[in-house]
C-alpha cells in the first residue's frame, strides 16, 4: 500500500527525517508514534505530497508519488486542526467538499452517528472545538478511499463520540482499508492498532505489534514500554 525508501527531509539546518524506510501493507490499522519533533507529521505530510522530501522515494499503491497527484484521490485525510472557513455553515462546507470530490459514501449516516443535525445550519466559526472535530470526521469518512490518514483524531471528542470513532475505524478496517493514525493517547492506540511505528529523532526505532514492543523492552504494559524507549534514549 505505502512504501517509503531512504526518506530525508531538512527544514533549514534541522534534519527532521533521516533515511526512513517503511512498508505498510494493505489492510489494517497502523499507528505512527513518537515524541514531539520526532518527524511524525513530516512523514505523514510527505506521503500526502504536502511536504517535498530532500531525498528518497514514496510509492502509494505501487505508484511513485513524485510529479503525480492523482494518487491523492484514493486517500482520505483528517488533519489534526481543522481550519474551516468560519463564515460557512456546516451543511455548506459538506456540500462544497462533496462537489469538489464528485463522489461520496453515505454522509447522512455519519451526520446522524455524530449527532450533527442540530448544527447543520450553524456557522463553523460559532462551533466548539469538539463539534468541529465531529465535522472533521464526517468530511474524512464520507468518501470511500482505500487509504485513510488520521492525524490526532481524538482531539476534543467527548467519550460517546470517541466510542463511535473507534467503531467507525474498525468498520473501515473490515472493508479491507488501510488506516494510518498518529496519536498521543496510548489507550486509544492500544485499543485500535494492529501495528505501531515508533519514530525517534527522524528515524524508525521500532515497527511491529504492541506485544512485540513489550517483549523487546521487557515491560508489562504499553505505556511503560513507550516510557522505556524514551528513557533509554534520553539517558
Amino acid at each position: 500500500m505505502v512504501s517509503i525508501e531512504n526518506l530525508h527531509k531538512k527544514f533549514g539546518k534541522n534534519e527532521v527525517l533521516k533515511g526512513v524506510d517503511l512498508n505498510i501493507k494493505s489492510g489494517g490499522i497502523f499507528a505512527v508514534l513518537g515524541p514531539n519533533g520526532s518527524g511524525k507529521t513530516t512523514l505523514i505530510k510527505s506521503v500526502l505530497g504536502m511536504v517535498i522530501p530532500n531525498k528518497g522515494t514514496i510509492t502509494v499503491q505501487g505508484e511513485n508519488i513524485k510529479k503525480n497527484s492523482s494518487y491523492r484521490h484514493n486517500i482520505d485525510y483528517m488533519p489534526q486542526i481543522a481550519n474551516f472557513p468560519s463564515n460557512l455553515k456546516v451543511k455548506e462546507l459538506i456540500k462544497m467538499i462533496k462537489d469538489l470530490r464528485n463522489h461520496t459514501n453515505d454522509d447522512q449516516n455519519l451526520i446522524q452517528l455524530f449527532k450533527l443535525e442540530p448544527f447543520l445550519d450553524k456557522k463553523l466559526g460559532n462551533l466548539s472545538g469538539g463539534t468541529k472535530q465531529k465535522v472533521n470526521i464526517v468530511l474524512t469518512f464520507m468518501f470511500d478511499s482505500s487509504l485513510i490518514i488520521l492525524d490526532e483524531p481524538t482531539t476534543g471528542l467527548d467519550p460517546i463520540s470517541l466510542i463511535r470513532l473507534k467503531e467507525l475505524i474498525q468498520t473501515e478496517k473490515k472493508k479491507g482499508k488501510t488506516i494510518l493514525i498518529t496519536s498521543h493517547i496510548m489507550s486509544f492506540v492500544e485499543e485500535v492498532s494492529d501495528e505501531i511505528v515508533f519514530l525517534l529523532e527522524g528515524k524508525i526505532y521500532f515497527k511491529g505489534t504492541i506485544s512485540e514492543l513489550k517483549t523487546k523492552t521487557n515491560q508489562p504494559d504499553f505505556e511503560h514500554a513507550i516510557a522505556s524507549i524514551l528513557s533509554d534514549n534520553n539517558a
